[in-house]
């Protein structure tokens, strides 16, 4: 007995009213990462109805379940992360954030309730799924990547998956459309933190101090120049300060500074140069100054390579039962960073982007809401995509 498209359009189209209250519910009570306790607490609640094997956590906040824990087949392994950001929203919406300096600005809310979505579906259907399927919500996703440690941790062993998909919601597509490339998709992330410690003094009496302030302001300069002078300008490579704080008075020169940034690129050889370029200009304008230095730099994301098999199928499914105006070849890869990177090192697999709209506000922003009206098209695609990678003929 085969599952016709026209069958699964019908149980999305029953459920989305419930996913909507789900991911309004989650968007007005976010949590920050790696402390998404009732996050996971309400995920729980919600799989407990379903015909699936619930996994003690890993990481103490992710939930992960298992569709068909017995079968012998092929594995899928859908992930969504569940954490917020540390953002006050700006928003009149009766499901606003509830939680002061806490957003679900980048989407997470609504990956969430996709891949609840998703599973409600595939468990309607569970004895012609051809397989088994992983569902994992992730915490940690922001900053901390947890996905490194979720799959270190052994998450994705047991079994070992045969394809592993996620999607993010992404502005600037039409609504609904799935969006991806094979290869380079998502650039690496490096994160870093500069202190710069001189001499503070008055304000009038600049000389007598070792001004900290303008130290850093030449190591700003110095470090926006690596990606130009020390890298061929294909190689892709962002340098962001994002924080600088220093001094509590305009009289008076402070003690130190601090500054924290971030480093996009895609190359192995490109991040690792990197950090000692930085070490370089950092030692160099303080030695010049008599300022002393501390600076920690971490590398917590890895690119995001997608699968070229995974990406061409998974373009199938969507322009054979969602529609072939559903389907946008995404160009060129995003300096963006995701963790979802550690999913798919080792394993085939792909990220997606779901179309927001053209004109929807951005990511990472107080005024960002997830479009609801993109919920059933992304349901839609983590079903379709999960069912066709599990058939016996399929290749991956």
């Amino acid at each position: 007995m085969e599952i016709t498209t026209k069958q699964i359009k019908q149980e999305v189209e029953k459920i989305i009213p419930e996913i909507i209250r789900i991911r309004q519910h989650l968007h007005a009570h976010p949590e920050l990462s790696l402390a998404e306790f009732r996050t996971s607490e309400f995920i729980r609640s919600q799989l407990k109805s379903l015909d699936v094997d619930i996994l003690p956590p890993f990481l103490k906040t992710d939930v992960i379940a298992i569709l068909n824990a017995d079968n012998g087949g092929k594995n899928v392994t859908l992930r969504a992360d569940i954490d917020a950001l540390p953002i006050q929203e700006q928003s009149n919406q009766i499901y606003c954030s509830k939680n002061n300096e806490m957003m679900h600005a980048c989407g997470h809310d609504g990956h969430t309730a996709m891949l609840l979505g998703a599973a409600m579906i595939l468990t309607n259907f569970k004895e012609l799924v051809d397989g088994s399927v992983r569902f994992v919500f992730q915490p940690g996703e922001e900053i901390v990547a947890a996905g490194r440690d979720l799959v270190a941790s052994g998450a994705l062993e047991e079994p070992k998956p045969s394809a592993v998909l996620a999607m993010h919601g992404w502005p600037g597509y039409p609504v609904g459309a799935i969006c991806s490339k094979s290869g380079n998709f998502m650039a690496a992330a490096d994160f870093f933190k500069i202190k710069i410690v001189g001499k503070g003094g008055h304000g009038a009496s600049p000389e007598k101090t070792i001004d900290p302030l303008l130290t850093a302001s030449k190591i700003i300069n110095s470090l926006y120049l690596i990606p130009t002078r020390k890298f061929n300008a294909l190689d892709s490579v962002v340098i962001s300060i994002g924080k600088i704080m220093g001094g509590s008075n305009a009289n008076v020169i402070p003690d130190f500074v601090t500054m924290e940034g971030s480093v996009r690129y895609f190359g192995k050889e490109v991040g690792e140069k990197i950090p000692e370029y930085f070490e370089n200009v950092i030692r160099s304008e303080c030695n010049y100054s008599g300022a002393q230095y501390d600076l920690n730099y971490e590398r917590p994301y890895i690119p995001t390579v997608n699968d070229e098999r995974v990406v061409l199928q998974c373009r199938e499914y969507v322009k054979d039962f969602i529609g072939e105006q559903s389907w946008v070849n995404v160009k060129n890869p995003v300096m963006s960073s995701e963790d979802f990177s550690y999913y798919i090192e080792n394993n085939p697999g792909a990220m997606f982007f779901l179309g927001l709209g053209e004109g929807w506000p951005d990511l990472h922003t107080d005024s960002f809401d997830f479009n609801d009206k993109a919920l059933k098209n992304g349901i839609l695609f983590l079903v379709v995509s999960t069912l066709g990678l599990l058939k016996k003929n399929n290749r991956v």
